[in-house]
């Protein structure tokens, strides 16, 4: 049964279709009813993205009225579709996302909008794979390009290195290629494989800025327009054997698209969809005017997605996750999501990152993976986070913990953000460190508005007041549960580094001179080693545990030390004025930046996850007991104590 639609004076018919390649998925295909040849040849439908809209216009008639696939957008800025099923996809600069929706059977864009990737930053360029099934795209504000499954799932990063200002990109899935234009400070042409690989620059002289893309498939071409030059350009696939198409005379041309014999760009000068031979620039034509703001364009059609098998149609190639086309033997390549290490069989990932650096920022928390090299950083799920200060996580239930002096609260959430609680919520004035302990399962922060440190249950019960004399401003907090000692710092007038047992007795300070504001701290529990970061000295020293050996590890371009955190060999710290997570060998004292330019940086925690993970030191879960009808918050100091809780009377 077909139901007949209509584009723009164009009939369209939905067909209930078995996909050939694809096992066990059904779906409607659009097909065209047979025109004329001669008409075939010439009118194709052009998809384009309009900011606030995105249309499909007949390319035939060149008065046509544009009909709107989907409305009431932001700022839509790349477009591209899966015409075997029915899909579009489109980036929003805007709302910093990628989106899609279903054609309906009536060949409208009835269908509901998803967002199918978030937290993106400038999503510029755009392109699906129609044979792997696949969606690629650039960010030429975190200067990446990325791959994941068209529902989202699976996001990897496969390029973060020597990219300026990513924009159009384009996919030659048969050659298993792909494209994109870069108009940073050095404008260039890069070609890859599909899979990442075999990347190399391929047109790099007489560009300027290189906005639109597309691929002639058949002739074997890749053909660019430039902004700056004002031209449209064309050479072999390896870059080889360049030609001129339209001389320097374009106003502005953006986005470029190519069906059989024409090229149709868009302009932003003149407003319009133009179009032209591709052999020579020969019948320019305006081809649709009038357009609000004409941003990406893609001929609309099943002859530029042309269907065949290939080596991920069967059981995605043995994949356990992301099977990615390639240009070499056997033409395929599997791949992890971001962050996730491929195992020695090629096929299978593991089950996740096995160690993670969690990122408080003022409005977000972040997942970063310190597994792999592109040090990704992830966005997590959670709303109504207004200032979030220090983060630290329990390895036991999976619960990432978080204070937000804003809100004067603490507060947790999932690794995933999943399951986002209130922790602690009452007589909290300024929070500021936090410390879990994972054995005894207890929570411990540091407040600076009223001067105490405090412990709770990991759930927010059985709070206690631990230390609330000769405190002036209590910041970083860490714990070492298997010894029974907790450390922290002051940053008041007469800043220290403290030591008390886990239950807030036996207190002692342990650093009191040379300091200014001792804003990180940290501890390596194999060597029994102290370090901390000084935000007023700019410096990273290490002590002893007993605070002997005191020494300095890192004195050169320190601005301002924050967060502060240790993990294997390897000090991490967030610094304010520098926009930056760096980290330092702790032997070598070999420093790299992890991430730069990302502002609004708080506290951090290294850990390792449980699972694929090290055991690290975490066999330690102890189970306390009740006792007269309410449980005990016990602290596993060298002699286990259980504390009462404020305003309770032990018996």
């Amino acid at each position: 049964m077909c139901t007949l639609a209509k584009f723009a004076g164009k009939s369209f018919r939905w067909s209930l279709k078995t996909a050939p390649l694809w096992s066990n998925w059904t779906f409607f295909l659009l097909s065209r009813p047979p025109p004329l040849p001669s008409h075939s040849m010439t009118s194709p439908l052009l998809l384009y993205a309009n900011r606030r809209d995105l249309r499909l216009v007949d390319a035939s008639r060149e008065r046509a009225n544009a009909s709107v696939v989907v409305g009431g957008l932001e700022d839509a800025a790349a477009v591209d579709y899966v015409f075997s099923r029915g899909l579009i996809y489109w980036s929003d600069v805007s709302e910093e996302a990628i989106k899609r929706t279903a054609l309906d059977r009536a060949g409208g864009g009835g269908g509901a909008v998803h967002t199918v990737v978030p937290g993106l930053a400038s999503p510029d360029g755009l392109a699906c794979d129609w044979l792997a099934a696949k969606l690629y795209w650039t960010d030429s504000e975190t200067n990446r390009i990325e791959v994941s499954e068209l529902d989202g799932s699976l996001r990897k990063v496969l390029f973060w290195q020597e990219l300026d200002q990513p924009r159009a990109i384009a996919l030659d899935p048969a050659r298993g290629f792909m494209y994109w234009t870069d108009w940073g400070e050095i404008p260039k042409i890069e070609r890859a494989g599909m899979d990442g690989t075999n990347r190399s620059v391929i047109v790099e002289r007489d560009i300027y800025w290189p906005n639109g893309l597309t691929l002639d498939y058949e002739q074997l071409k890749l053909y660019w327009a430039d902004a700056k030059h004002s031209f449209i350009h064309r050479c072999h696939l390896d870059g080889t054997n360049r030609e001129v198409v339209v001389r320097g005379e374009l106003p502005h041309p953006f986005a470029l698209t190519l069906f059989e014999d024409t090229l149709f760009w868009t302009d932003w000068t003149t407003h319009s969809i133009h179009s032209c031979s591709k052999h020579d620039g020969a019948r320019q034509r305006v081809v649709h005017s009038d357009i609000f703001s004409p941003m990406d364009i893609h001929v609309f059609s099943a002859k530029r997605q042309t269907q065949m098998s290939t080596p991920c149609s069967l059981n995605n190639g043995g994949c356990s996750h992301l099977c990615l086309l390639s240009p070499d033997t056997p033409f395929y390549r599997c791949a992890c999501p971001t962050g996730v290490q491929l195992l020695r069989d090629d096929k299978t990932c593991r089950d996740g990152a096995t160690r993670v650096l969690l990122l408080a920022r003022r409005t977000d928390l972040r997942r970063i993976s310190l597994d792999t090299p592109d040090f990704t950083a992830i966005i997590l799920q959670v709303d109504d986070i207004r200032h979030a200060i220090a983060i630290d996580y329990d390895p036991v239930d999976g619960y990432i913990y978080w204070t937000d002096d804003d809100v004067k609260a603490i507060r947790r959430s999932l690794l995933d953000g999943g399951d986002a609680q209130f922790v602690v919520t009452s007589q909290v004035n300024h929070p500021d460190g936090i410390a879990v302990d994972w054995i005894a399962r207890n929570l411990y922060w540091t407040d600076t508005g009223t001067d105490r440190i405090e412990v709770t249950r990991l759930n927010g019960t059985m709070r206690k007041i631990l230390v609330s004399e000769d405190l002036d401003e209590p910041r970083a907090i860490v714990l070492d549960p298997v010894a029974g000692y907790m450390y922290w710092t002051d940053w008041g007038e007469v800043p220290k580094i403290e030591r008390a047992d886990l239950d807030g007795t036996e207190r002692l300070v342990l650093v009191n001179t040379s300091l200014g504001w001792p804003n990180g701290l940290a501890l390596d529990y194999d060597e029994r080693k102290i370090y901390w970061g000084d935000a007023k000295t700019d410096m990273i020293e290490v002590m002893n545990m007993d605070g002997t050996s005191r020494r300095v590890l890192v004195e050169d371009k320190l601005p301002h030390i924050f967060g502060f955190t240790l993990l294997g060999d390897f000090i991490y710290w967030t610094d304010w004025q520098r926009r930056s997570i760096e980290r330092v060998h702790k032997h070598t004292a070999e420093r790299e930046v992890i991430i730069e330019q990302l502002p609004d940086l708080m506290g951090l925690k290294a850990a390792y996850v449980p699972g694929w993970a090290n055991p690290w030191r975490w066999p330690w879960t102890t189970s306390w007991p009740s006792s007269s009808g309410w449980t005990r918050t016990c602290a596993a100091s060298r002699a286990a104590t259980c504390q009462v809780p404020a305003g309770r009377v032990g018996v």
